[in-house]
């Protein structure tokens, strides 16, 4: 391919992706930590695609980062996949509302990241094109009482929290949940949420 997808990879232990992702048509440019990361995105010779984001790195970590990065005019679009060791929903969710397009959690295989990095560059690509209809569809196919548990999800709320705020049992939520998953033909809590939050349905 002539023009091949250009990555930012964050990370202070780069190695094995910088050497492997080349081989699936990816240009790869490395920074061993955020402000490394801040100057090369700063180059006006270096246009991105996609930026690979590691949590954990010395002088400035991956939350720093990613707010810099959304709250510049320049970059604030460009899609973001968290690289973290830690896999917690309530992180997860978090990085999600400071901007994070995705998650993958360390350790992961290869095909597993490159599907993931597919999908956001489909997702991010077609992104701008209709919030307002995502938010009506999403609407439209939710029950009010399926919104409120997936508002309070988005809060980092576990299915405890949310069916002692909603004064039913636990069993309901993952109910509401899995309803909610399959509706809007996502696997797990972090997908839905970020379906809501990219969708502006929750805040």
């Amino acid at each position: 391919m002539s023009d091949l997808t250009k990555v930012l990879l964050v990370d202070d232990n780069s190695k094995y992706l910088k050497g492997a992702l080349p081989f699936y048509g990816y240009e790869v440019t490395t920074a061993c930590d955020g402000f490394q990361a801040l100057k090369e995105l700063d180059s006006k010779s270096n246009k991105f695609d996609i930026i690979l984001l590691d949590v954990m790195m010395p002088n400035m970590n991956g939350w720093q980062t990613l707010k810099a990065i959304r709250s510049n005019e320049r970059t604030k679009h460009l899609p973001v996949i968290m690289l973290t060791a830690v896999n917690e929903d309530q992180k997860m969710v978090t990085g999600l509302k400071i901007g994070a397009d995705d998650y993958i959690v360390k350790p992961f295989v290869l095909p597993n990241l490159l599907a993931r990095m597919e999908a956001v560059l489909r997702r991010c690509s077609r992104c701008q094109s209709s919030k307002k209809e995502k938010k009506q569809i999403s609407e439209n196919l939710l029950t009010s009482k399926e919104i409120e548990v997936l508002e309070m999800a988005a809060k980092g709320a576990s299915n405890k929290q949310i069916a002692e705020k909603l004064f039913v049992k636990e069993v309901t939520v993952k109910t509401h949940l899995n309803s909610i998953f399959k509706k809007l033909k996502v696997t797990n809590r972090t997908q839905a949420v970020l379906l809501a939050i990219e969708s502006e349905l929750v805040k």
